[in-house]
């Protein structure tokens, strides 16, 4: 009996850990950079930042493949960042010989696989939709540091990389006199969705 006993009580310690839910997560925006780079003509990096974006972040750290991730990146009114006085470049990003926002005012990333060895650096796999090209992407994940929040919940650090190319989404204007190869960086802190009030009665 007292062997029973020991089990359940090892039973009710393990359950919720095994049968626990992925937890949700919005970005941190005031600590958020997203980013893609190019070499242009050998001369120097050059980046845009995407600036505004949205999407379903349901993360499991102890079983990563129970996560989600599901992005949409708004590309128009001023969807993206290149710096001050760079209109002429803006309407050209706008253009059929890129992201032909007039047609295709978004972008979409949703991941289709996780994997890490350690718990702190892995790799998303995904697929990423741009003018209605889908094509997956990896990227390399580190989870930089895992803490709280002053009102108690959950926030995590994150840097990712990876790299694509541009022309598998017809954008291959200038190649390769401007790199057909693009960096796509990500520094992100996330921090746990907080649960809403319960509803009070009138």
């Amino acid at each position: 009996m007292k062997h029973f006993a020991i089990a359940l009580s090892a039973a009710a310690m393990i359950a919720p850990a095994a049968f626990a839910q992925p937890v949700s997560y919005e970005f941190d925006r005031s600590h958020t950079e997203i980013s893609a780079s190019w070499d242009h003509q050998g001369y120097s990096r050059q980046a845009i930042q995407f600036t505004q974006y949205d999407g379903d972040l349901l993360l499991d750290l102890e079983n990563p493949s129970a996560s989600s991730v599901d992005i949409t990146f708004t590309l128009v009114d001023e969807g993206f960042w290149v710096g001050a006085h760079h209109e002429r470049f803006i309407a050209h990003l706008n253009s059929d010989d890129f992201f032909q926002t007039a047609d295709f005012p978004t972008a979409r990333f949703v991941a289709t696989s996780f994997e890490t060895e350690d718990g702190v650096t892995g790799t998303m796999t995904g697929e990423l939709t741009i003018r209605d090209l889908t094509h997956p992407v990896t990227l390399d994940v580190t989870l930089n540091k895992q803490d709280e929040t002053r009102d108690g919940l959950t926030k995590l650090g994150f840097s990712a990389t990876g790299t694509l190319l541009r022309s598998e989404w017809g954008m291959g204007f200038a190649v390769p006199a401007v790199s057909d190869e693009v960096v796509l960086t990500i520094e992100t802190e996330l921090v746990e969705t907080a649960a809403p009030d319960d509803a009070t009665e009138d």
